[in-house]
């Protein structure tokens, strides 16, 4: 487990939204900010996994920005955005698997098309059957 507390900096500010006086007076937002280039806990080619994993995340600056304003306690937005931090960043560093490109099977192709003729007979029966309109009146 990454320890990222001592590499992260915070700010506090006012919580918008509901909750009167208490929102109104006390600074219970926080946001985290974790700098990418320069911790000191990550490997380069970690870096760069999370430079480009966390693209849409990081700042100009290079900077991963999080914020937790979900409680009416500072310290528990703390440690929501502690969090919430780590879990970006462990699910960065992790491979995923590549996707092998398979061809489907002969049989999966009968299926397809057997189906598809169905369908076919289907809607070609909902159509209506052109004929003399005449023929109706002599009955």
């Amino acid at each position: 487990m990454l320890n990222l507390l001592s590499e992260i900096s915070f700010k506090t500010a006012r919580s918008g939204g509901k909750g009167g006086q208490n929102v109104n007076k006390v600074e219970t937002m926080v946001e985290g900010f974790f700098h990418v280039t320069d911790s000191k806990i990550l490997k380069n080619y970690q870096k760069k996994r999370v430079l480009v994993v966390l693209a849409n995340r990081i700042n100009k600056e290079g900077f991963l920005h999080v914020k937790s304003d979900a409680t009416r306690s500072q310290l528990q937005n703390k440690e929501d955005v502690i969090v919430k931090i780590h879990v970006l960043i462990s699910n960065a560093l992790i491979k995923r698997k590549t996707r092998k490109p398979t061809t489907p099977t002969e049989a999966s192709k009968l299926r397809r098309l057997e189906t598809k003729k169905k369908k076919s007979l289907l809607k070609k029966d909902r159509t209506r059957i052109r004929g003399n309109r005449d023929t109706s009146s002599e009955l």
